[in-house]
């Protein structure tokens, strides 16, 4: 691949993310971006954030809503969603290896990695009064 030129706004793009513990959307990212670059296109955000995720410096997560969040930690991680608010929050526990080898051993494949979103209510929705 051909050397990146550097761009202001991606720059401004893969610092929030790597800020940000919200696993934004593309249209959180997109405000937050127009506030340093007024006149960024939502299009330029969506080619930027696909090219971050590329190139390893960006993950996207596909929650089963259909929604499409991005996490600016590539470290392997497991990840949980709130039913109740739809928050994605990173979860402080090791990577389960032998997941992958129980995989390797029903697929005929080659597994490499994998990836897993738990379900539950959040600690805030639980608290909440009704």
């Amino acid at each position: 691949m051909a050397a990146l030129k550097y761009s202001r706004q991606r720059e401004v793009i893969k610092n929030y993310l790597s800020h940000s513990d919200e696993h934004p959307t593309a249209d959180t990212v997109y405000m937050h971006v127009r506030e340093q670059f007024p006149h960024i296109s939502l299009g330029t955000v969506y080619r930027n954030l696909n090219l971050l995720t590329t190139i390893g410096e960006a993950i996207k997560i596909t929650t089963p809503d259909g929604a499409v969040r991005f996490d600016g930690t590539t470290s392997p991680h497991y990840h949980a969603l709130c039913t109740k608010c739809g928050g994605l929050f990173d979860l402080d526990m090791s990577i389960s290896e032998s997941i992958n080898e129980k995989a390797r051993a029903c697929f005929p494949g080659t597994i490499h990695s994998h990836s897993a979103i738990f379900y539950g209510v959040c600690q805030c929705c639980q608290e909440e009064k009704h």
